[in-house]
């Protein structure tokens, strides 16, 4: 049927200008009417298309409704009846529909974002922002998703106990959102927030994902992985960094990185200097110069060593000193490396004699340092002749130990071992296990057990076979049980560490106020280290009575108050 839209529209324009200069008649014989019909008509449309469709197939009916009535109100009415049926077919179409959109089976907010529907899940932002409440329910609900995804992710048993899995699980799951969040909900701060809060919320739930991204990190900025160049490394560190920023307890990270970074750049395993540089900038730019000082002071060593070591030849070749094997020195700051207490052993002659020469030539360089060799740390590289057959060993310090007291024995005791090398039992038998053990089986052993007894006896395995000329020996076994010991200790000195913080911080703020209640004191010294990690308020109430013990602070007469003791 043709409608004649001139008609229509002069009719309207009519009750318009009956009005005479007022809209009343207009409003009360035809468009109060004309709103209420509307809003009848599609109520039942909407009910009767919601039933047998889905939530994608609703959505673009109603855009397709709210479309027509536009045109139509353009072609037949007077334009003040605009603003008012437009809010009439919202309230209609999408407000009083909008739980049952977002909760429809297999259809739904929740199965748009489990399938990544981008163009649905934009749809549903467009239509839910014309309601007042839209938003906020669309993103309550993602929000609460999120959240329950993340969750089920990071206690999932085989990706919680493995770094690498767990790591790329919440930058996958960080990566989809991410993409939703730009494309489907037009880069909304609050859509934003809400993701930001939920991926805060369920990251830290597993006690361990400090130390699991450092062990991601590390994984990556190791040599080996050929498949991946540097644009890739840079493009992976900007992911992670973007989960990092979610961690709470930073500290942890810390502690971990610093002890990766020393291992790579001690053992050479750097994929690359750039590289490694690169990530200390982003973590500066996230955590301030204080948190990377120690990291680039490992860095600033090691460019010292080597020009250390060029040095050291110089000197060699004008005193005319020989050292009769190739040597290369790393001399680490204190403080700024992971380093253990230094455990004495006993090097051989060759090895002693080059320590005393380098020893002699840094020291008339640096007059006032001391010098302490780190044996558990080095790497030697060993020609050994296995019958008639050479071949050339890289092994850990004390394995060269170990190994250079066979050289006019071929059988000897644990018990001379140890008093020939004094090296601790632990390390001790751990390396000579590394020599028996595992593939290249340089020693033997007796009793033909897996672990070192007090009265067991190595030889020299002279039958020893492999077709390669340089072998690699295994340098680094560590068994769950050490793991665990080693874990535990870094938890523990973090614990110390953190003692110290709280302690610090108090002092700052109360020298700085002077008196302070008890509860503001919390809040403000909480605030300053938040950047680090979250304090427990009980751990600051025992540092408090802490320094209230030593005297820096004190409780006033009326015990509400803490006041400064200078």
């Amino acid at each position: 049927e043709r409608i004649d839209a001139m008609v229509i529209k002069n009719i309207t324009q009519m009750w318009v200008d009956l009005g005479v200069n007022s809209r009343a008649v207009y409003e009360e014989d035809f468009e109060r009417e004309f709103l209420r019909r509307s809003a009848d008509f599609y109520n039942v449309e909407s009910q009767e298309f919601l039933a047998a469709n889905s939530c994608p197939d609703y959505m673009r009916k109603v855009e397709q409704r709210l479309e027509e009535e536009e045109k139509r109100v353009e072609r037949y009415l007077d334009a003040e009846t605009r603003p008012k049926l437009k809010e009439t077919l919202e309230s209609v179409l999408i407000t009083a529909h909008m739980r049952t959109l977002i909760e429809m089976e297999g259809s739904g907010l929740i199965s748009m974002l489990k399938e990544d529907r981008i163009e649905d899940l934009h749809r549903m932002y467009l239509l839910f922002r014309r309601s007042p409440n839209g938003l906020e329910l669309m993103k309550d609900v993602m929000g609460d998703y999120v959240r329950e995804l993340g969750k089920a992710v990071v206690t999932d048993k085989d990706t919680s106990e493995n770094a690498q899995l767990f790591v790329q699980s919440l930058l996958d799951l960080r990566t989809k959102f991410t993409r939703i969040w730009e494309f489907s909900f037009q880069l909304n701060k609050e859509f934003l927030k809400k993701l930001n809060q939920a991926f805060e919320y369920f990251i830290n739930l597993n006690p361990r994902s400090a130390e699991f991204i450092s062990l991601f990190i590390d994984d990556k900025l190791k040599k080996g992985d050929k498949r991946a160049g540097d644009e890739d490394i840079r493009l992976i560190m900007k992911q992670v960094m973007d989960i990092f920023r979610y961690i709470q307890e930073k500290d942890i990270f810390e502690r971990f990185y610093k002890q990766h970074l020393a291992k790579r750049l001690l053992l050479g395993k750097s994929v690359s200097d750039d590289a490694e540089k690169t990530m200390i900038q982003q973590l500066k730019i996230e955590c301030g110069y204080q948190f990377t000082s120690k990291l680039e002071g490992m860095f600033n060593d090691i460019r010292i060593s080597q020009e250390t070591m060029t040095q050291f030849k110089d000197w060699m070749n004008s005193t005319g000193t020989g050292l009769g094997v190739d040597m290369q020195v790393l001399v680490l700051t204190t403080g700024f490396w992971p380093t253990q207490p230094a455990a004495k052993c006993l090097l051989p002659r060759e090895a002693n004699h080059c320590c005393s020469v380098f020893s002699k030539f840094y020291l008339s360089q640096h007059n006032g340092r001391r010098l302490t060799w780190q044996a558990n740390m080095g790497t030697a590289e060993l020609k050994v002749m296995f019958g008639n057959d050479k071949r050339e060993l890289n092994v850990s310090t004390y394995q060269m130990i170990i190994l250079s007291q066979f050289a006019h024995k071929n059988t000897l005791t644990y018990e001379e071992l140890r008093a020939a090398t004094e090296i601790p039992a632990v390390d001790l038998k751990r390396n000579l296990l590394m020599l028996v053990l595992f593939k290249h089986k340089i020693l033997l052993k007796e009793p033909r057990t897996k672990r070192v007894e007090d009265d067991a006896v190595f030889q020299f395995n002279h039958n020893f076979k492999s077709k390669l000329y340089r072998i690699k020996v295994l340098q680094n076994m560590v068994t769950k049980t050490d793991a665990q010991a080693n874990h535990g200790a870094t938890l523990q000195k973090i614990g110390e560490d953190r003692k110290h913080q709280i302690e610090a911080a108090i002092v700052r703020v109360m020298k700085a106020r002077k008196r302070m209640e008890h509860s503001n004191l919390i809040a403000e010294v909480t605030k300053q280290l938040s950047s680090r990690y979250h304090p427990d308020p009980q751990d600051i109430k025992r540092r408090i009575e802490c320094l209230i013990e030593r005297e820096y602070v004190e409780r006033s007469v009326d015990r509400k108050h803490y006041e400064y003791l200078a």
